[in-house]
């Protein structure tokens, strides 16, 4: 099976220091969501995982967060894509929970869900804790320099070897290119 991870806020949207915490707040990156089904029509299937920390701060509750989702789900739709699966960590940054990246938790429950071992898999993030989680579990991190990305490469501590690009398209457009 064939499968891709992505971050959320910062890769396939627009990110907030505030959280986005509304549908109305939850804006793609121009591409975004093409680059979502030019993965799925070249048989990918795609999840994501993200840290939603809003919910365990209370600056929105889940209904909200499911309302948020269900507007990237519809949108990738009518962008000819298609997301498999929404994996999130609800948890404040300061809980113990094993899920919040970078932390491998919620890797190692989509490695469970898809029956599959995530070595080698293509794991897309904007933020060190996006590449750390991939890392841990041997998926292949992918930086994108959209959302923290700049700040990310700027802060020093990358580990060597990821792969950076400007965006979600142009980095689906490599992994293309290597599976072609």
């Amino acid at each position: 099976m064939k499968l891709v991870i992505l971050d959320r806020d910062g890769v396939i949207n627009f990110d907030s220091d505030q959280f986005i915490k509304s549908p109305q707040e939850w804006l793609p990156i121009p591409g975004s969501l093409e680059a979502i089904a030019r993965l799925n029509q070249a048989g990918y299937r795609v999840v994501v995982a993200s840290n939603q920390s809003g919910v365990g701060r209370g600056l929105f509750d889940m209904s909200t967060l499911n309302a948020i989702h269900a507007k990237m789900h519809k949108l990738a739709a009518q962008a000819g894509g298609r997301i498999d699966a929404v994996f999130f960590c609800p948890h404040a940054a300061d809980s113990k929970c094993a899920c919040r990246k970078p932390k491998p938790g919620l890797f190692q429950e989509i490695a469970e869900r898809v029956r599959s071992d995530l070595r080698g898999v293509p794991a897309i993030g904007d933020s060190l804790r996006d590449l750390q989680a991939a890392l841990t579990v041997g998926a292949q991190p992918m930086l994108v320099k959209t959302g923290k990305g700049v700040r990310t490469l700027e802060g020093g501590q990358m580990p060597e070897g990821i792969p950076v690009y400007e965006n979600l398209a142009d980095a689906v457009r490599a992994i293309l290119a290597e599976a072609a």
